[in-house]
């Protein structure tokens, strides 16, 4: 197997500047999710795939779905090869992002290099895993054709609605049978192999008034005043989620947070409407459902309170917790085996305090963990912040270890 291994190396290595390549192209088209027009990435991502010489199956979800989702086309993109009777393993990885946002001093698009590392909206999160799920599939192929026994198959599992759920991507391709993996490997962004994370809860609340002229505003029912009650309340609750601690290292405790407020109709006007937009993130032993009915039981309370206050609150989000199935310890083992050796260190594996589209392959059923590029902390990457970056370092020995636990798998 070391034979295998080194040759994979070699192979990974002798092709470093065409992936450093390959993933900067994919860092400059733009695939901002809003608005969520990703249709144009995925076909260029074919592209990249095809010049590696992998066919990749389009799958475009139906324009009145995505529009129901809030966003404008999304593709999903699915590329098999097997090499003989095992296992399929499926390798997954979004090419969505958030917005750029403020304070870059790299062009976002522009796949700039400085100091070995890589700029670029999406450069860490995750379109480097494309680069290293296709790269690492690649360098396997090669070694099959030079007569390396391998069994099983490898699919690449390229999707883009990672940033509002999943729910279009690996969800939608696994209930449509589309793939049928035995194994996956999801997006990942530090050295650790993670095997758990949390799940989240969004909710929007609408609070509803009555608009008034600013001279005469006891005339007016101030949806303001209210909805400022109800963010005290949620405020007050953070320090009790503090005492509630999750068993799995690297998680913690519960969070909450209110990112988006809007509302009011003008200046001089007692506003009649005030919307605002919540994030409660569910450590895996946490209830999501009771956690919801715990939060809507606040807010209900609080606008009870305020003669002439209506409530409306409205589900955005209700993402399960990644939680280990049988079978993951197999991923586990391949990985951690193989990133000691590339890496000179020992793995760890843990669990995030995020929530990411892997959860979509354990509620199928599909042991998962994730896996890729990265460093110590998602903080060091500045992911979804302004100046993300990867270390090509990083990018390389990611790669090479993805290829070794797969080779692992396979054999």
């Amino acid at each position: 197997m070391s034979a295998l291994h080194d040759a994979l190396d070699r192979w990974l290595e002798a092709r470093e500047a065409q992936a450093v390549a390959f993933l900067g192209e994919l860092v400059k088209v733009p695939s901002d999710t809003p608005p969520g027009d990703n249709a144009p990435h995925a076909r260029r991502a074919a592209q990249l795939l095809a010049s590696l010489g992998f066919e990749a199956e389009p799958h475009e979800v139906p324009p009145r779905t995505v529009a129901e989702a809030g966003l404008r086309s999304i593709t999903n993109l699915v590329v098999r090869h097997r090499f003989g009777a095992g296992p399929t393993i499926a390798l997954n990885a979004h090419g969505d992002v958030v917005p750029p946002g403020e304070g870059w001093t790299r062009a976002p698009y522009g796949a700039e290099v400085h100091g070995g590392r890589m700029y670029g909206r999406g450069v860490a999160v995750s379109k480097s895993d494309f680069a290293t799920y296709a790269f690492a599939l690649a360098a396997l192929r090669a070694m099959s054709g030079e007569g390396h026994a391998l069994r099983g198959a490898v699919e690449l599992h390229f999707t883009y609605d990672e940033e509002v759920g999943g729910e279009l991507g690996p969800r939608w391709l696994l209930e449509r049978g589309i793939t049928k993996p035995d194994l996956a490997i999801c997006a990942g962004f530090s050295y650790a192999i993670v095997t758990a994370h949390n799940g989240c809860l969004q909710l929007e609340a609408s609070v509803h008034g009555k608009a008034a002229h600013a001279a005469i505003p006891q005339t007016g029912v101030d949806a303001l005043r209210a909805a400022t009650a109800m963010l005290d309340a949620l405020y007050a609750s953070r320090e009790s989620l503090e005492r509630i601690s999750s068993r799995t290292p690297g998680i913690g405790h519960p969070t909450l947070n209110v990112g988006r407020i809007e509302g009011g109709l003008h200046t001089n006007v007692v506003p009649e409407r005030v919307t605002f937009r919540l994030d409660r993130r569910v450590v895996p032993e946490e209830d999501p459902v009771g956690v919801e009915r715990g939060l809507r039981t606040m807010l209900e309370s609080v606008a009870a309170r305020h003669a002439g206050i209506r409530l409306d609150v409205r589900r955005l989000l209700l993402a399960e917790a990644l939680r280990p199935i049988a079978g993951h310890e197999k991923l586990v083992t391949a990985l951690q085996r193989q990133g000691s050796q590339v890496f000179g260190e020992t793995i760890p594996a843990l669990g995030v305090p995020l929530y990411t589209d892997a959860r979509h392959y354990a509620a199928a059923g599909v042991p998962a963990v994730l896996y890729g590029a990265g460093p110590r902390t998602i903080e060091e990457s500045n992911a979804k912040r302004a100046d993300e970056n990867v270390a090509l370092e990083d990018l390389g020995r990611a790669t090479r270890v993805v290829a070794r636990a797969l080779a692992d798998l396979l054999t």
